[in-house]
């Protein structure tokens, strides 16, 4: 399989290095929505969508005012939708045979509208809260507009199918795909939330989602992250307790198995960036290695 990695759209929220920590920059903070699209033996796969092109163009009914213009601030426009870098590969909509995602939040969904004949894959308990939109909260990260019309869900339980995968529980028999792709259940962040591993390579790739925000999570030496990052983290989780938990097992999992699984989240600019050199230039050195020779954070 060969993967590409996929930033579909920048979100640029203020507070600048206090969110991203990028040191000698600027203006807004940078938050990638770091996608995955793979190509496999029965068509392609998309791991999470970013923002699609009706976000684009209708994004004010799509899109909740706290997140558009004060939280997240994304800067929309259509060169970054996952169709259309899809389409600057050399794929159609219809080569997108099955979509798996980490969450349904706006910054991971909206662009299902763009593969109207994917099938959706996801935890169960992810889509029924999607569905109920039980709080102000839910009715603000779950925008029922972006997948309005999806019909082709396919859903698995949230405590995994009694495989394990590193320890974790997982679901691998994903309908229609192949073995290689496993979803792994990581709530917290939202009840269904879930990350997405593919073994690649002689080793394994792990979407995190939304599991964490900042690659100084992971470090192995002691955490950190940047004080925007954790007041965003906080805001959004559904259960404080599982999210910890959750994000505690993925550094346990990075410092025994570093050389086996490359870990990494969908907003971490840093991570986004030397994932897609390595796609580029397989003989660079490996992410976590690098991540972990920065020098601490100053913010």
């Amino acid at each position: 399989m060969r993967i590409h990695h996929l930033n579909c759209t920048t979100m640029c929220p203020p507070g600048g290095r206090l969110v991203d920590g990028r040191k000698g920059f600027t203006g807004p903070a940078a938050l990638t929505c770091h996608c995955l699209l793979v190509e496999g033996p029965r068509g392609l796969v998309l791991v999470d969508t970013g923002f699609g092109l009706e976000d684009v163009k209708h994004r004010r009914p799509r899109l909740a005012p706290l997140f558009l213009d004060v939280l997240t601030r994304p800067q929309l426009n259509e060169g970054s939708t996952a169709i259309r870098q899809i389409e600057r590969l050399g794929f159609k909509a219809e080569d997108v045979r099955d979509i798996v995602l980490t969450h349904l939040d706006f910054d991971h969904a909206g662009g299902l509208d763009d593969f109207p004949h994917a099938r959706v894959h996801l935890l169960s308990d992810e889509y029924q809260s999607a569905v109920a939109q039980a709080t102000p909260l839910d009715r603000r990260r779950y925008r029922p507009l972006q997948w309005l019309h999806e019909s082709h869900w396919v859903t698995y339980p949230s405590g995994g199918d009694g495989e394990r995968w590193f320890g974790f529980e997982c679901v691998r028999d994903l309908s229609g795909l192949p073995p290689e792709i496993l979803l792994v259940p990581l709530p917290g962040h939202t009840l269904g939330h879930a990350g997405v591993a593919i073994q690649h390579g002689g080793g394994w790739l792990l979407h995190a989602g939304d599991a964490y925000f900042y690659h100084g999570e992971m470090a192995p030496d002691r955490y950190r992250c940047t004080p925007g990052l954790r007041a965003y983290q906080k805001l959004m989780q559904k259960d404080g307790y599982l999210r910890w938990h959750n994000m505690r097992r993925l550094r346990e999992l990075v410092q025994r198995h570093g050389r086996d699984v490359t870990v990494f989240c969908a907003h971490d600019s840093l991570e986004f960036e030397l994932l897609e050199e390595q796609e580029k230039a397989p003989e660079l050195s490996s992410l976590r290695s690098f991540v972990d020779s920065q020098p601490p954070l100053h913010a």
